[in-house]
């Protein structure tokens, strides 16, 4: 079964500043609901060191696509509460789960808070970025996303998700776009079903 990453985001890639800074997560919780739409490139490093690349594409409130690059062929989409991961080496259906079991639903929240109440359980700066851990405080059994940012201008350049079982994955991303149109049908579940004659 291909690993994937049932994580969000996009990130605005720039060079680090020269005097970093601590930001604080009313700073980040409006530069997360400021994020419309992206398509970025993106690594993602598992437990295991496997590295995967592909194509991610971000539209809030609520959807999200991975596509992971040949030979995985793997999909991951987001939409209408729903996470559906599609795998080519798979038979019948996709897999699916409600999107709010998954620390993505944190990242693609119509309003992203993350000064709610035992949803952050780590904040904290590295000498060069804020690094965010946060968990849903309603089902901290999903797991966790550990965010971290750069400052000036605030950017979302790396995230880990934690699961609940210990391990975790790591995605970078790169080359990032922002405040693009997209066709509904990108982020449609039933479209992809179809398209892949399932």
């Amino acid at each position: 079964m291909v690993r994937f990453t049932l994580a969000v985001l996009l990130a605005v890639t720039t060079a680090a500043p020269a005097f970093a800074e601590k930001l604080s997560l009313n700073a980040l919780s409006t530069y997360l609901n400021g994020l419309k739409t992206a398509e970025a490139a993106f690594v993602q490093t598992s437990d295991d060191g496997s590295v995967q690349t592909g194509r991610l594409f971000i539209q809030r409130p609520g959807k999200m696509r991975f596509e992971y690059a040949p030979p995985q062929k793997a999909l991951v989409l987001a939409s209408n509460n729903a996470v559906a991961i599609f795998d080519d080496r798979a038979n019948g259906a996709p897999e699916t789960y409600p999107l709010r079991r998954t620390p993505l639903s944190l990242i693609l929240a119509r309003n992203v808070n993350l000064g709610a109440a035992n949803m952050v359980v780590g904040h904290s700066f590295d000498g060069t970025h804020t690094v965010v851990t946060a968990q849903d405080p309603k089902s901290p059994e999903s797991g966790q996303i550990q965010l971290k940012f750069s400052d000036s201008p605030v950017s979302l350049r790396e995230w880990v998700i934690l699961d609940a079982y210990g391990s975790q994955t790591t995605v970078r991303l790169d080359d990032v776009t922002t405040d693009m149109s997209f066709p509904r049908s990108l982020f449609d579940i039933d479209t992809e079903r179809r398209n892949r004659g399932q």
